[in-house]
């Protein structure tokens, strides 16, 4: 190869790692940061609580249960009742529910009939949980997760105004030893920073059922999960993705608003809850799905071009280019990792030693899961 094309095919490369330096840097800070500054912009008001009902479906959750609802119950918060949907557990959930059922007055709990076919259980028991509140504004959550602080529905109440129907919190693992909990926790992490940082950029476009509230009559407006009844699952996310708007969605940042849950004790458990996302992700209405896509692949090739335009340059002596490519790596990384270690610290999370790895292979992950995916049949995510 000659002198010149080399010469070409280098500032070619500089030029496309411009392009995509300059998409990230919008990625980074357009949307992962922007938790960041909304904690940063907080600033404190006085607030009217109105009533809550928290809604919770269980299934075989006996120990959750036991060890999570009373942190739950024990909010301190003026009015709210707790409403627990059992859904044919053969543990022991309902001699739980009923012992502390006599201890806490604001607890209630009925149970998916048996007879009950052809739908979703997990959203034929919202469905019920729903119907059975007394309350305007619903809060939702699940047995095995734990809010970290008292305050946890005043946090979420905070955000209730006129204008207001939906508020998307922040959930993530309890803090654990070992490679694969640091993993998944630091790409939940990461999974929230999109879609909490879309909806304050005012593109929302999910919710996790995990920490999550919404106003009773706009479920009952959109009729419920009639959109998505076919699916096993979407009964957040698919929800969301059909009723949040720029106008009507906020977004808890507060520390007290942050709910935890124990990491999974096996790891198919973990896949398969990442490949019902993937399901429900391809009924996604708006850009979404395209936006999240467009930065994963700017983000592999970015890395892949820098790489390119340091050989080439390299090769060719070009030490100029070598210094352009390099520092524009170091700017995205650097920029990233101040972003990642700010808002690590708003949530709590200690997760920054995992963080430059994380950048690095988080693409490959993605490309690992749709191809996990691409081996399922559509009939394991169907209704049964």
């Amino acid at each position: 190869m000659e002198a010149t094309d080399i010469c070409t095919l280098s500032t070619l490369s500089i030029g496309l790692c411009g392009i995509l330096f300059l998409i990230q840097l919008y990625y980074i800070f357009g949307v992962y940061n922007r938790i960041h500054c909304a904690r940063r912009n907080t600033s404190p008001a006085p607030i009217q609580y109105p009533p809550i009902s928290v809604i919770i479906v269980t299934k075989d959750s006996g120990k959750a249960l036991e060890e999570n609802l009373p942190a739950i119950l024990e909010q301190d918060y003026p009015e709210f009742e707790v409403i627990v949907i059992n859904d044919k557990s053969a543990g022991e959930d309902d001699d739980i529910l009923k012992r502390l059922s006599l201890r806490y007055q604001n607890l209630y709990q009925s149970f998916i009939p048996e007879s009950a076919r052809y739908v979703s259980r997990k959203k034929l028991g919202i469905a019920m949980g729903i119907r059975a509140s007394r309350y305007e504004w619903l809060v939702f959550t699940e047995p095995y997760c734990r809010p970290t602080s008292k305050n946890w529905l005043k946090s979420m109440a905070g955000h209730f105004d006129d204008k207001t129907d939906i508020v998307l919190g922040y959930s993530n693992y309890l803090p654990q030893s070992g490679w694969f909990a640091r993993k998944i926790t630091t790409i939940e992490f990461f999974h929230s920073l999109r879609f909490l940082g879309s909806a304050l950029a005012g593109r929302p476009y999910m919710g996790i059922g995990r920490n999550l509230a919404y106003r009773k009559s706009l479920y009952e407006r959109h009729k419920g999960f009639s959109d998505h009844l076919q699916l096993q699952r979407g009964e957040d996310d698919l929800f969301i993705n059909a009723v949040a708007r720029k106008e009507n969605t906020q977004v808890a940042t507060e520390a007290e608003s942050i709910v935890r849950m124990p990491v999974p004790p096996f790891k198919r458990i973990w896949y398969e809850e990442q490949m019902n996302h993937l399901v429900t992700g391809h009924y996604y209405k708006g850009v979404s799905r395209l936006m999240n896509a467009i930065e994963t692949g700017t983000c592999i090739l970015f890395q892949l071009t820098t790489l390119c335009a340091l050989a080439l340059s390299i090769f060719q002596q070009w030490w100029t280019g070598v210094a352009i490519a390099f520092l524009l790596w170091l700017i995205r990384f650097a920029c990233l990792m101040m972003v990642f270690r700010n808002t690590a610290k708003d949530l709590q999370e200690n997760l920054c030693c995992i963080f430059p790895f994380f950048d690095m292979a988080r693409p490959f992950w993605s490309i690992g899961m749709k191809i996990r995916y691409l081996f399922r049949t559509k009939t394991d995510f169907m209704r049964r």
